[in-house]
């Protein structure tokens, strides 16, 4: 069996355009693969973006409730340690009292 020239040359250019066909498809697939890897990574992006911002503005609340908790919330020992002084003065007010009327329950004898 013999080949001719014009036999092998168009068999090869066959071949070569075959293979450039699926370079160019296999191109195409890849390009298209890229955009919508991109796509995603970009939505992925400012989606971190928004997030980020959210995080930062409940970081910013929570600073704010926590210097202005003070300011609103008496703890229960401080609350029963300040009616426990009162009630001392209290206490001690009754009995300058208590001695203040004897003392002039006293001098009208």
């Amino acid at each position: 069996m013999t080949i001719e020239l014009w036999h092998l040359v168009l068999l090869l250019l066959s071949f070569f355009g075959a293979c450039g066909a699926v370079a160019k498809m296999l191109l195409r697939d890849l390009n298209e693969n890229h955009r919508q890897l991109q796509a995603r990574l970009d939505g992925l992006e400012r989606n971190h973006r928004e997030e980020s911002g959210q995080w930062q503005r409940i970081e910013r609340e929570l600073l704010n409730l926590k210097a202005e908790l003070p300011l609103h919330y008496v703890r229960r020992e401080d609350y029963v340690q300040a009616v426990a002084t009162i009630g001392a003065k209290l206490d001690a007010m009754a009995i300058r009292f208590e001695n203040i009327l004897l003392k002039g329950g006293n001098r009208e004898s």
